[in-house]
């Protein structure tokens, strides 16, 4: 096996696996606890972030000036390294949450915004013209037809935003000083102690909660979506 190769040749490189199984088997309440102390920042920091960007993209879909307005400043938060605005948050906020879940929302603002900003579009002119015929208010239109028109395009961010979220609040770990628990601070500290097995036993966890977060929202769009075409297309 090309790892156990690598281990062997270059032990300061990768660790054998058998140290990260005996790592992770000899404290796994160690890894859930600060598993779950990464997952909490990344659920609560994508909440943030779908909310405001879910907003920003009716705003930017019903209204032209908004779209002018908004779009350039998101394409600009979107190629900012948020690892360099971290400690800048920090200073800002102090050694709390709020620095993570902030750097955690930024990285998940901008798929949403532009996938639901596009779905909320992408509506058929003929279909729009069928409602403007019936009197249907712009609210009306909007819940009962922009936004069912919409799901597709959202499910497909949350697909890329729910890992995201985990790398993101991984990355706030990593780079606002302060943090006492999650796995990016367990990454940093084994890393400074050269200690790989953990470090790489880190890395797992969050591999399996990428994971599971990518399967229950593939379950959830499969329910949610089950009248969409392109699923009754896959089940004819």
């Amino acid at each position: 096996m090309l790892w156990s190769v690598t281990a062997n040749d270059s032990p300061y490189l990768l660790p054998p696996l058998a140290a990260v199984g005996e790592a992770l088997a000899a404290n796994p309440l160690f890894y859930l606890t600060n598993a779950w102390a990464t997952l909490a920042v990344a659920l609560v920091g994508l909440a943030i972030g779908f909310v405001g960007s879910f907003i920003l993209a009716v705003l930017v879909s019903e209204l032209p000036v908004a779209r002018r307005a908004i779009m350039p400043i998101a394409v600009v938060l979107s190629v900012t390294p948020l690892v360099a605005i971290a400690p800048a948050l920090v200073v800002a906020f102090g050694f709390g949450p709020e620095p993570k879940l902030i750097v955690t929302a930024l990285i998940c603002f901008f798929p949403i915004l532009i996938n639901v900003s596009t779905g909320l579009r992408s509506v058929s002119p003929a279909v729009l013209q069928v409602f403007t015929t019936l009197h249907a208010s712009r609210l009306e239109m909007l819940w009962h037809v922009r936004i069912p028109s919409a799901l597709p395009y959202l499910f497909t961010a949350l697909r890329v935003v729910f890992p995201l979220s985990i790398i993101g609040a991984v990355v706030a770990e990593l780079s606002a000083p302060g943090a006492a628990e999650g796995l990016g601070t367990v990454i940093s500290v084994a890393s400074s102690n050269n200690r790989l097995a953990v470090v790489y036993a880190a890395i797992f966890c969050l591999a399996i909660m990428g994971s599971l977060l990518l399967l229950i929202i593939t379950a959830i769009e499969d329910r949610v979506l089950h009248w969409h075409e392109s699923r009754v297309a896959a089940k004819s």
